[in-house]
């Protein structure tokens, strides 16, 4: 006779071990769910819905986090552009130092198209969307002929040529070196001023309507990114990452696939480099010089190339420093008047350097790795329990 025979209430003389069975059941449950696309968006507008609350008029953690919510906006929008830029660098290998021309190059595009056609902020983000693609066709099709430290050179000599060219010679379209002002954004729908709150509890959990628009974009941004990672394309774009040759032995035409990455990378960062121009109702010319595309970079890596959210993990934490940290007079002890450091927010890119090199040093696939090794952990406990 077993001893649960003998005892039929053995089962329930050890509660813990009951609860942590139902806690790995569940964890299994997710796990399962945690990769479906719908659970992906789902999460995804949750995120959204709730970011702009707990970053700027939550009680307690906005005075922790002091965030506002015209940064809140911006993070998404260089969420955005980080996106379609892993979906070039991470997910299949390719470097680019001259992301700027597509950012930079939509944002003029979309300025100009509302100072002088319709302001209407869909028809700027589409006329700037498509500007990107048609540039992204043509730089991709001149620089992937090259590779490896050559294509990255390429594509930052034909970034640094859009931005003379916007300073001098098409001054009279960019408004050269004052960039480009006098963007007169229009109401979506012709009813909705984007700059105006939402009413009831919707303002409260978005805030205004420009937030609104973005968040919707963001999350179908990330929609589509998860839906072309998650297909053919996607898979052929990390068989090129891992090894390019052997794609080639195989048959596949990876010239086009690299250039569909570099087109699809490229339309990302025009939506983004479009909001971008709807949210400031100014263009400024360093949108196209190099320091955007270095950003970019630095945000991407910063978070973790290669994972879908990582990215725009690292475009928080570098904006965060860049807008909070660096209005910090004094850095002193915490609840005490002694100054550590005098004119603190003065060295924000020393602190961020600081950061991004203790990152890529103690953990090579970025933040969110660690939250990846975590859920690792956690997981691995629960099989063991099992």
């Amino acid at each position: 006779m077993s001893e649960e025979d003998a005892n039929p209430n053995a089962k329930d003389a050890n509660p813990s071990s009951s609860e942590a069975l139902v806690g790995s059941d569940l964890f299994g449950r997710w796990e399962q769910l945690r990769g479906r696309e719908g659970t992906v968006v789902g999460l995804t507008a949750i995120f959204v819905a709730v970011f702009p609350w707990l970053f700027a008029r939550a009680p307690v953690v906005s005075d922790f986090l002091q965030g506002y919510q015209s940064l809140a906006t911006l993070i998404l929008i260089w969420g955005i552009f980080a996106i379609g830029f892993d979906l070039l660098l991470g997910y299949t290998g390719l470097l680019s130092f001259g992301h700027a021309a597509f950012w930079g190059g939509a944002a003029y595009a979309s300025g100009i198209v509302a100072k002088n056609i319709s302001g209407d902020p869909i028809v700027m983000v589409v006329s700037g969307t498509l500007f990107a693609i048609l540039l992204a066709w043509l730089l991709g099709f001149l620089s992937l002929r090259r590779g490896g430290i050559y294509f990255s050179i390429l594509t930052l000599a034909f970034a640094q040529m859009m931005y003379f060219m916007a300073a001098s010679p098409l001054a009279f379209l960019t408004n050269g070196e004052n960039g480009l002002t006098g963007v007169d954004v229009g109401n979506l729908f012709g009813v909705i001023h984007l700059e105006a709150d939402i009413p009831s509890i919707g303002g409260m959990l978005l805030g205004t309507w420009l937030y609104a628009f973005v968040g919707f974009i963001f999350v179908a941004a990330v929609a589509v990114a998860y839906r072309i990672l998650n297909s053919p394309y996607g898979m052929v774009f990390r068989a090129i990452r891992e090894n390019e040759q052997r794609a080639e032995f195989v048959g596949l035409n990876v010239w086009r696939y690299k250039l569909m990455a570099f087109i699809i990378s490229g339309a990302f960062a025009g939506i983004a480099g479009s909001l971008f121009t709807i949210h400031g109702a100014y263009v400024p010319l360093q949108s196209l010089f190099w320091t955007e595309s270095g950003d970019i970079v630095v945000m991407t890596v910063l978070g973790g190339a290669g994972s879908m959210f990582g990215p725009v993990l690292g475009v928080g934490v570098y904006l965060y420093i860049e807008n909070i940290v660096s209005t910090v007079q004094a850095l002193t002890i915490p609840f005490t008047d002694i100054v550590l450091i005098k004119d603190f927010g003065f060295y924000w890119h020393l602190l961020l350097g600081i950061v991004f090199v203790a990152v890529v040093w103690v953990v090579p696939d970025g933040l969110w790795g660690i939250i990846g090794r975590v859920r690792t952990f956690v997981s691995d406990r629960m099989g063991g329990e099992r």
